[in-house]
């Protein structure tokens, strides 16, 4: 179970730099285009760590297993956090 806690606590603290990263990127870039990719970006990452990272934190602490398939979820979103910022990153410049 420790090494399902370390992958949890790896993502959530990944990501958690990568919030810091795109509002970061946000505040340099005001009044652009993306800003609306931006937002969902980060509403993609905050809600794939709390599923994502938070059903694999209840199992590490004995949890009940049927949290097991709701993981999947939270990698979902994630990834479509990382696909959207990557459309932001290359999206035409106004």
């Amino acid at each position: 179970m420790i090494q399902v806690w370390e992958t949890a606590a790896r993502y959530h603290l990944f990501h958690a730099v990568a919030l810091l990263g795109i509002a970061a990127w946000s505040q340099a870039r005001p009044g652009r285009s993306d800003d609306r990719l931006m937002v969902w970006t980060a509403r993609c990452w905050c809600a794939g760590v709390v599923i994502f990272s938070g059903s694999l934190y209840c199992i590490a602490l004995g949890g009940p297993r049927w949290l097991g398939p709701i993981t999947p979820l939270g990698g979902i979103a994630l990834m479509v956090g990382w696909l959207l910022v990557t459309i932001a990153a290359f999206s035409k410049r106004d």
